[in-house]
């Protein structure tokens, strides 16, 4: 069985490699740092590929490859400093293959960009400057040549999400359709609204453009002085709606309570942060940005919480089998706190508008 230095070894690395360490908490990829000798810092990352989410591990890292190259040739072009910090940098295996595969899992490699940072709190400072990163994000790859591929196919489809739903509710495996049928009821009654930007795209007048489809605070890499560096974990890039990138921000970054909050007096939809983020992604997206993208972003904040209230009651009614538990209700302790913040999102959808017109 392979060491971790020895998976290493298969990538064409610089010096000689000392060790091989943990690093953060991941929930989907397992990482670490690659130290090499008479190097205090790490020179490295080695990740392990989660291939049970991302099936297609050669279209990911193409789709990485292809980002990546485009974001360093426009920074090049304008003659940006310190580009090696401001653009992540994948290396090749020996055999020059952009993954390494050992038998059973996938391996990859990046340099490691350093005196970086990453931060956990949401404030509005941090929703403007990540509003502004997602949205420059976007603006760098409005123009991409190159096609990518869906690492996780139809991932924000609400059509799909609600036929899921459908099948578990005539499926009932649990016995547990009777009891949450009001949420099933008040779905069914703005499925046919909140389906919006799947129509749109059909009729030819909503674009896909390439996303980064998990837009969170911590997905950006900060210098010591708090100046955006580069945009991370980039393995959700792909083409949707930008609808993507400003909803799915939103459903978390703007909650005043937990996802799966007990209380629902503690869940509201903060606007200080909805404003904050909102006049940083309009700022970056100002060169591209179409207005029937502009004018339904007030969707775009409703669909996220209402998608995830889909998901979490499908998984509930279906028995719990895709969303790990901690106890038996947590599903349905996270549709109802879902529920809670689309409704409360719907409410200020006029007060949305209103802000979005005014930028």
């Amino acid at each position: 069985m392979e060491t971790l230095r020895d998976i290493v070894l298969n990538f064409k690395v610089d010096g000689e490699i000392a060790d091989v360490k943990p690093l953060g908490e991941g929930l989907i990829n397992d990482t670490f740092k690659v130290y090499v000798k008479n190097d205090d810092a790490p020179k490295y990352v080695l990740q392990r590929v989660n291939n049970a989410i991302f099936q297609d591990v050669e279209l990911l890292q193409d789709n990485i490859e292809k980002v990546t190259n485009h974001i360093r040739k426009k920074l090049t072009d304008k003659n940006v400093d310190d580009i090696e910090r401001k653009v992540l940098r994948f290396l090749r295996t020996k055999d020059d293959k952009k993954f390494y595969f050992d038998g059973e899992k996938y391996w990859r490699m990046m340099v490691f960009i350093p005196e970086s940072f990453t931060y956990q709190a949401v404030t509005p400072e941090y929703s403007f400057t990540a509003g502004l990163a997602f949205g420059e994000f976007q603006s760098m790859l409005s123009d991409i040549d190159a096609t990518l591929g869906e690492t996780i196919p139809s991932f924000h489809n609400i059509e799909l999400r609600l036929n899921q739903l459908k099948e578990a509710v005539e499926k009932d495996a649990v016995g547990r359709v009777k009891e949450v049928q009001y949420y099933i009821d008040e779905i069914e009654k703005r499925a046919e609204a909140m389906c919006l930007g799947e129509r749109l795209h059909r009729e030819g007048k909503l674009p896909k453009r390439i996303c980064h489809c998990d837009t969170k605070v911590n997905n950006m890499l900060f210098d010591k002085d708090g100046n955006v560096l580069c945009v991370i974990d980039l393995d959700t890039v792909m083409p949707s709606f930008i609808f993507s990138d400003f909803g799915d921000f939103l459903r978390s970054a703007a909650n005043t309570g937990a996802e799966d909050d007990k209380n629902l007096d503690n869940v509201d939809f903060n606007m200080e942060i909805f404003k904050a983020f909102t006049k940083g992604y309009l700022e970056g997206t100002k060169s591209f940005l179409l207005p029937v993208e502009k004018e339904n972003l007030p969707y775009a904040a409703k669909l996220f919480p209402y998608m995830q209230t889909v998901r979490f009651l499908a998984d509930y009614i279906n028995g719990d089998t895709y969303y790990k538990i901690q106890y038996p209700e947590h599903n349905l302790v996270r549709t109802k706190a879902q529920w809670k913040l689309f409704e409360c999102a719907e409410k200020k959808e006029s007060e949305m508008r209103e802000f979005i017109m005014s930028c």
